[in-house]
């Protein structure tokens, strides 16, 4: 699945989601949606979230 479908898919998911429950129902699904990628990403080692800590606190990893 390339990134632009993806994209569709998931812009249609939410448009869904708005229509059905809302504006704070869409921001909550994307809110939960961001936190699943996050931790998608980090357990298939796409993320490495001690290099996000360390960028948040002002260190620089060399």
């Amino acid at each position: 699945m390339t990134g632009v479908t993806f994209g569709v898919g998931a812009g249609l998911a939410l448009a869904a989601i708005a229509l059905a429950f809302g504006f704070w129902g869409f921001l909550l699904a994307v809110v939960f949606a961001t936190i699943g990628g996050v931790a998608g990403a980090a357990a298939s080692g796409r993320l490495d979230l001690r290099a996000v800590a360390d960028a948040a606190r002002g260190r620089r990893g060399l």
